[in-house]
């Protein structure tokens, strides 16, 4: 059976010149962020204070850029964007009607009309709902 080899002993040097060449790569790819948002797509979970607290927070002033971010990110897809962005959107994207409307046009509208029948049967129903009613 083969001798098993004795490591050599820790070169300190040599660990250290490998060590600030790691660092060095790591600072070359490191990017720093300094500004940092919440995201306006995540539901916003407000605590209150416990009822004890003794600590009282001073009121702090409105980041308007913030409340925007919050307010654009609950508009209807309608409102944010100028064309459907899915295919489930496109139904129903335009919803407003293709014809006005005319009340007085007999063409298109038929109002409701009552002739004996209907009069007849409205009263039958009305006095059965209120003998149904009392007993």
């Amino acid at each position: 059976m083969a001798k098993p080899k004795e490591k050599e002993p820790v070169d300190i040097v040599h660990q250290n010149a490998i060590h600030v060449e790691t660092i060095m790569k790591e600072l070359r790819h490191q990017k720093l962020n300094t500004e940092f948002n919440i995201n306006p797509f995540k539901k916003l979970h407000i605590l209150t204070d416990k009822p004890m607290s003794k600590i009282t927070y001073g009121k702090q002033e409105e980041d308007p850029a913030f409340l925007r971010i919050i307010h654009e990110a609950r508009l209807e897809p309608i409102k944010k964007y100028t064309h459907p962005q899915t295919e489930a959107q496109e139904i129903g994207w335009l919803s407003s009607p293709l014809l006005v409307s005319d009340r007085k046009d007999r063409r298109l509208n038929f109002p409701r009309q009552n002739s004996e029948i209907t009069k007849y049967m409205e009263a039958a129903w009305r006095l059965k709902e209120q003998t149904q009613n009392l007993g």
